[in-house]
C-alpha cells in the first residue's frame, strides 16, 4: 500500500480537543528557539568589523550553530518519541540560557565560535515538535498542521530584523540577554499548558532497531536528500543574506536584516501552503514545481542582477523551498507515522547541514571569484538533480524503490 491509499474513512476523522492549544504552544516555542538559533547571522557584519574577519571566516560563524543544531535534531526526535514534547520543549528552552547568556560576556573570536556552538542546540527544536504535532493530528491534516508549525520558522526573521536594532540602540550583548528571561518564562508556560496527545505512546524499543527501519528504507534517504536542499537552501540564504547585501550591494546592516526577515518570512508562508497542497495532491506533485522553480531563480541570482532582480530571486526562492519544505515533512508522516520522531530528526539533520555547507561554499566562491554565481549554479543543479530523483522514486517509475508505510 502507498501512502496515498489511506482508510476509507480517514478523511473524516477530527482532531481531539486541544489539538489548536498544542499546535499554537509549540509553533510558539520553535519561534522562540529559531530566534535565538538566528541572532549569530544578523550581527554577522559586526563581528565581522570586530574581530577583523575574511568573508570566508563569516561563513564559518554563520555556519557552525548549524552543526549542533543539526546533529541535535535526531537524538531531540528520539527523546520525544520517549518522553514526549510536554518534557523535552521546556528542557530545551532553559538549556539555551546558557549560551544566550554566555554570548554577551565573550570577548574573543574563539570564545564566540564556541559560544554560537552551543547555541545552534535551537536548531534540534524543529525535530522536537514534529512527533508532538502530527500526534495530535490525522493524517489527512498532518500536512497542514506540520505547515503551520513550521511558520515557526519566522523566528529567524524575528532576529533578522530585531537583532541589529537592539544592537545598535543598546549593544549587540542585549541582543542575545534579551531572551533570557522570554526563554524562562516560556518554558514554564510551555509545560504548565501543555498535554501529550491521546495518541501518545512512549516509544521504548532501542536506538538500533529504529535506525535499521532507516536502513531499510530507500525512501528515507531520498528524503533526507530533498530536505538538505529544501531547508538547507532556506537556511543558508536566511544566514548568509546579510553579508551579501551588505559587502556586495552596500546596504547598511539594519537594511539587510529588514530584506533577510522579508525572505525569511516569505519561506515560512510558503510552508504550511505546501503542506496544504501536499494534502490536497499529493506531495510528490508539490516537490515537482518547487525543485522547477528553485533551479530557476538560482540561476537568476546566479548572474547577479540588481536588487530588482536580487530581490525577486531570493523572494522566488523563498517561497518554493518554504513550499518544499512542508511538502517534505507530509511524507514524512506518511512513510513513518510511528517513527515521525526519529525519522523527523535524521531528515531534519539533513536539512541542517544543508544550511552548514552553503554559507562556507558562498564565501570561499566569493573570496576566490570575486562573485557569487558558481554556488547560485550549484543550487540550480541540485534542485534539478532532486526533480529527476522525485520522478523516478516517489512518482513510482522506479519499482526498487517503492515501499510500505510503517503501520
Amino acid at each position: 500500500m502507498t501512502p496515498s491509499a489511506q482508510p476509507a474513512g480517514s478523511a473524516t476523522e477530527s482532531a481531539p480537543p486541544g489539538s489548536a492549544l498544542a499546535l499554537t504552544l509549540a509553533t510558539l516555542a520553535f519561534a522562540l528557539c529559531f530566534t535565538a538559533w538566528g541572532l549569530v547571522a544578523p550581527l554577522a557584519p559586526t563581528f565581522r568589523g570586530r574581530y577583523g574577519l575574511s568573508l570566508a571566516t563569516v561563513g564559518l560563524l554563520v555556519a557552525v550553530p548549524v552543526i549542533l543544531g543539526s546533529l541535535l535534531r535526531i537524538p531531540a526526535g528520539m527523546l520525544t518519541e520517549r518522553f514526549g514534547g510536554r518534557l523535552t520543549f521546556p528542557a530545551l528552552l532553559l538549556w539555551l540560557i546558557v549560551p544566550l547568556v554566555l554570548a554577551g560576556w565573550s570577548s574573543s573570536f574563539a570564545e564566540f565560535l564556541g559560544v554560537a556552538f552551543l547555541l545552534g542546540a535551537a536548531g534540534a527544536s524543529f525535530a522536537i515538535g514534529v512527533p508532538f504535532v502530527a500526534s495530535w493530528f490525522p493524517p489527512h491534516r498532518q500536512g497542514f498542521a506540520l505547515g503551520v508549525y513550521g511558520v515557526g520558522n519566522a523566528g529567524t526573521a524575528i532576529g533578522a530584523f530585531v537583532a541589529p536594532h537592539v544592537a545598535a540602540i543598546w549593544g549587540w550583548q542585549w541582543a542575545f540577554w534579551g531572551l533570557v528571561p522570554v526563554m524562562a518564562v516560556f518554558a514554564v508556560l510551555f509545560w504548565l499548558l501543555t498535554r501529550e496527545s491521546p495518541q501518545f505512546v512512549p516509544r521504548r524499543d532501542g536506538v538500533g532497531r529504529r535506525f535499521r527501519v532507516l536502513v531499510d528504507r530507500s525512501v528515507s534517504w531520498v528524503l533526507v536528500l530533498f530536505y538538505f536542499v529544501t531547508f538547507g537552501g532556506f537556511v543558508a540564504m536566511g544566514n548568509f543574506l546579510p553579508s551579501l547585501l551588505v559587502s556586495s550591494y552596500g546596504l547598511a546592516q539594519t537594511d539587510a536584516g529588514a530584506r533577510t526577515a522579508g525572505f525569511v518570512i516569505v519561506a515560512t508562508a510558503g510552508r504550511p501552503l505546501g503542506g496544504w497542497l501536499a494534502d490536497q495532491v499529493g506531495a510528490p506533485r508539490v516537490l515537482n514545481t518547487v525543485f522547477v522553480l528553485v533551479a530557476v531563480f538560482a540561476i537568476v541570482l546566479a548572474f547577479q542582477p540588481g536588487m530588482i532582480g536580487i530581490t525577486i530571486g531570493f523572494l522566488g526562492c523563498a517561497a518554493a523551498l518554504g513550499a518544499g519544505n512542508g511538502a517534505v515533512f507530509k511524507l514524512v508522516t506518511e512513510y513513518f507515522p510511528r517513527e515521525a520522531g526519529t525519522v523527523g530528526g535524521l531528515v531534519g539533520a539533513a536539512g541542517g547541514l544543508g544550511g552548514f555547507f552553503p554559507p562556507l561554499l558562498l564565501g570561499v566562491v566569493r573570496d576566490v571569484t570575486g562573485s557569487y554565481a558558481i554556488a547560485f549554479m550549484l543550487l540550480s543543479e541540485f534542485a534539478l538533480a532532486c526533480l529527476i530523483i522525485n520522478l523516478l522514486v516517489l512518482q513510482g517509475h522506479s519499482q526498487r524503490f517503492v515501499v510500505h508505510p510503517t503501520r
